[in-house]
């Protein structure tokens, strides 16, 4: 099959996930979070697509507009008030 699925996120979805997949892949976590090999395959298409697109990997203010971006996110899907789940989880 040559059919193409075709996956839409938000510039902030695909920041944050952009570094989720760096920060994962480059722990050595991969094995333990992803057990079936075949998955790896389409992870690292998205990966790598996400890599290409994305201006903010070479900016000096990196880690403040990714912070910005996981706020936007958050409040986005939980609202101000509630505390998203794993939200004092690092990454």
């Amino acid at each position: 099959m040559d059919d193409e699925a075709i996956i839409k996120l938000s510039h902030d979805q695909a920041f944050v996930l952009s570094h989720w997949f760096y920060e994962v892949e480059n722990s050595g976590e991969l094995d333990a979070i992803v057990r079936d090999r075949a998955v790896w395959s389409p992870l690292h298409a998205i990966s790598g697509a996400l890599e290409t697109t994305l201006a903010e990997m070479f900016m000096p203010d990196y880690c403040l507009r990714l912070e910005e971006a996981r706020e936007r996110l958050v409040t986005a899907t939980y609202g101000d008030s509630v505390e998203a789940p794993g939200a004092d989880a690092a990454s």
